[in-house]
């Protein structure tokens, strides 16, 4: 009965680690919304919508609008994934966003956002080296609602500050046990700013809080299971060029701290604490995105995106659902207008393939499209 217990715990170990497969620079969206995907995130320090809300609430003082502007839309995620040559049967997630923004006054402008940041799950009919009836099933959606403001100190410095809202949800099946769909919530804070050094330079800086989340807890027929994932911690720095009225080039640097949540995860389970060696290293993205405007109508974007993966080699079998991996994006977006008003946004982003593989040969690798459609109006 005992070594029933641990081969179950170990299972848990994997599928867990499967329920944090949502990548693109690790567990973390590149954006928001299509208009930041397309600049495959450099959006920090020149924000091109409220989005920013989410990301650099600073940049809602910084936005073309004058009372009121709104950007809705949604994306869906295909990941074709591998683990140890078994292929995942569940390959598309949608995923929501939106935002709005008023402008109170000349200095003060308030919004709120809601967007799926992280998440998914996988599908597989068998992980394990071993071949055998090892299936592990999962979801996790991360969700949050950012309450925020911009206050414009100068001509030149706007700050901002959001209340993040987390909604987090978790389910795990696999041959020993099954634990149900659960959710949590949590809250956390984003502090932002944004400097305008001269008339083409911008600079921009942004902090999110790690996100303290409650502890999950599952009751089955042998007791009650518990464990906590918080959202990594994120530094965010951006440098905006604009040498003319029709082009914008940006470049970020972000540093995601995923050692502090996600290198040893506890879980309580009846028999006791088992440590969960995850091993997920920091994460330092650098991203670059170009902006043009063609016409009077049309706005074309290009951007690239590069992570190292927090998964290495020596922690592979530790996340052998966990496929996290890919590093590359390259991404394109098109915003049209369709009225004074209105206009829409189009994106499209490629994960390129990547792998993983320790020295016996157990691997895991993810490739990812992504396609985001986006619906704005200001007045």
């Amino acid at each position: 009965m005992k070594y029933a217990n641990v081969k179950g715990v170990a299972v848990v170990v994997l599928g867990l680690g499967s329920a944090t497969a949502m990548a693109t620079n690790g567990d973390q969206m590149l954006g928001v919304t299509a208009t930041q995907w397309g600049m495959a995130g450099a959006t920090t320090a020149a924000p091109q919508d409220t989005g920013t809300v989410l990301t650099n609430p600073a940049g809602l003082a910084t936005l073309d609008m004058n009372e009121f502007r709104s950007d809705m839309g949604f994306g869906f995620l295909n990941p074709p994934r591998t683990a140890n040559g078994n292929e995942s049967d569940s390959d598309l997630y949608m995923m929501p966003s939106g935002a709005i923004a008023f402008r109170l006054n000349d200095r003060l402008t308030a919004g709120m956002g809601m967007a799926g940041l992280s998440g998914m799950g996988v599908d597989f009919a068998d992980v394990v080296p071993m071949p055998g009836n090892q299936a592990v099933v999962t979801t996790k959606q991360f969700y949050k609602i950012a309450p925020g403001f911009a206050y414009q100190v100068n001509d030149a410095l706007s700050l901002g500050a959001a209340l993040n809202i987390d909604y987090q949800s978790l389910a795990l099946y696999n041959s020993n046990f099954q634990l149900p769909q659960n959710q949590v919530f949590g809250f956390g804070a984003t502090l932002g700013a944004i400097y305008k050094i001269n008339p083409v330079l911008q600079l921009g800086f942004s902090y999110i809080a790690e996100q303290n989340m409650d502890a999950f807890e599952w009751n089955t027929t042998a007791g009650k299971y518990e464990m906590t994932m918080n959202a990594p911690e994120q530094y965010n720095l951006g440098l905006a060029w604009t040498p003319s009225e029709t082009l914008l080039i940006e470049a970020d640097i972000k540093q995601i701290m995923f050692s502090d949540v996600l290198d040893k995860v506890d879980l309580k389970t009846p028999n006791g604490t088992v440590p969960m060696e995850f091993g997920w290293d920091d994460q330092t993205v650098y991203a670059i995105g170009m902006q043009k405007q063609v016409n009077a109508k049309t706005t074309l974007r290009l951007g690239y995106n590069y992570g190292a993966s927090p998964i290495e080699s020596e922690d592979v079998m530790n996340n052998i659902g966990s496929l996290a991996v890919t590093e590359e994006h390259l991404t394109l977006g098109l915003t049209r207008q369709l009225g004074k008003k209105v206009s829409t946004s189009l994106s499209y982003a490629k994960a390129f393939e990547n792998k993983v593989e320790d020295d016996a040969g157990h691997y895991i690798e993810l490739e990812q499209n992504v396609l985001n459609f986006q619906i704005s109006y200001k007045n």
